[in-house]
């Protein structure tokens, strides 16, 4: 096994991924080419690769100043409205910001829900003109985590989503979110809907992620050392191999946009865990292409670098 090929000593963090059509959507984007965007989002037809382009969209700043113009310019299409919505989403947050409610002021709880109500309205616009939009009712999973509506909504959202592409990996990712403890769930919960979800998919789905994610959301909340403790249990070790070996390590595995962040995801729990072997492996895969998630829980503000310091522990431990 070559290990970590296209090695740089401070990789940085890209929204596309790779992806060259989210990078080209990105782009564009930026320089308010709504055409070239447009050409490249119709070009996408698998809906979970349309979905990650399209959230790769919502990373864009600055997109609410002028969307206007290309709904304007084109009133038939849902697409511009998608966009519109899907960003909103991402600017909810952005008011929001990424602390605990508890050190979230009032203000910045108005405007949250200001901008999220904003988005699900053009989010219902598109799914009400175009019912099979799956990446619009992915996106009102994900609202309704924040605007925290009630269980048998948000499952009505998600089953919707399910009901036209069964192993939609971003609409699993968001209804795992919403059963966390943080959010609107709990442990036993969010464990649960990663175990079925997981053993439902086939062989060789990205869906082996969310027993990754569980576990890091169940290390995350709990006080040290107890979050190393967990971590390093044989039965969590086991697990997340299990996953592994049903998913990205499976033969039948087969890369789609927005790859990347399955393997930082696999790589960050198995060095949390102390496999180290695992963790080269995924840590070799990923090559350079670090994701900001999960890596800002070790240290928000710098996601990078701590992806690159656990890179380097596990090679030094595996030499």
């Amino acid at each position: 096994m070559r290990l970590f090929r296209r090695r740089s000593a401070k990789p940085a963090i890209d929204p596309a991924m790779g992806d060259p059509a989210a990078r080209l959507v990105y782009d564009a984007l930026a320089r308010r080419d709504w055409p070239t965007a447009r050409d490249a989002l119709t070009s996408v037809t698998d809906p979970d690769d349309h979905a990650f382009c399209v959230s790769v969209a919502a990373e864009v700043p600055g997109v609410q100043d002028w969307i206007e113009e290309w709904i304007t310019a084109e009133p038939d299409s849902t697409l511009p409205v998608l966009v519109r919505g899907t960003h909103a989403v991402r600017w909810a947050w952005e008011a929001r910001g990424t602390a605990r409610a508890a050190y979230t002021s009032q203000d910045q709880f108005r405007e949250f829900h200001k901008r999220l109500k904003f988005a699900e309205n053009c989010l219902d616009e598109v799914v009400e003109r175009d019912p099979d939009d799956t990446t619009g009712r992915m996106y009102l999973v994900l609202s309704a985590r924040g605007r925290q509506v009630d269980r048998a909504e948000v499952r009505r959202r998600f089953d919707e989503v399910i009901a036209r592409h069964p192993y939609h990996r971003l609409a699993h990712e968001h209804m795992l979110q919403y059963r966390c403890q943080k959010w609107s769930g709990s442990h036993e919960e969010m464990f649960t809907f990663a175990r079925e979800s997981a053993a439902k998919a086939p062989a060789g789905s990205s869906l082996g992620e969310l027993i990754a994610v569980a576990h890091i959301e169940r290390w995350l909340g709990l006080p040290s050392p107890e979050d190393a403790d967990y971590m390093k249990t044989s039965a969590v070790v086991a697990e997340l191999n299990a996953a592994a070996d049903r998913s990205i390590r499976h033969p039948d595995f087969q890369r789609q946009s927005g790859w990347p962040v399955l393997h930082n995801l696999f790589a960050f729990a198995f060095a949390l865990a102390g496999d180290h072997r695992s963790a080269l492996e995924q840590f070799d895969v990923v090559g350079d292409q670090v994701t900001e998630w999960p890596w800002q829980y070790l240290n928000g503000r710098d996601p990078a670098g701590r992806f690159v310091r656990a890179r380097a522990a596990i090679a030094a431990a595996t030499r």
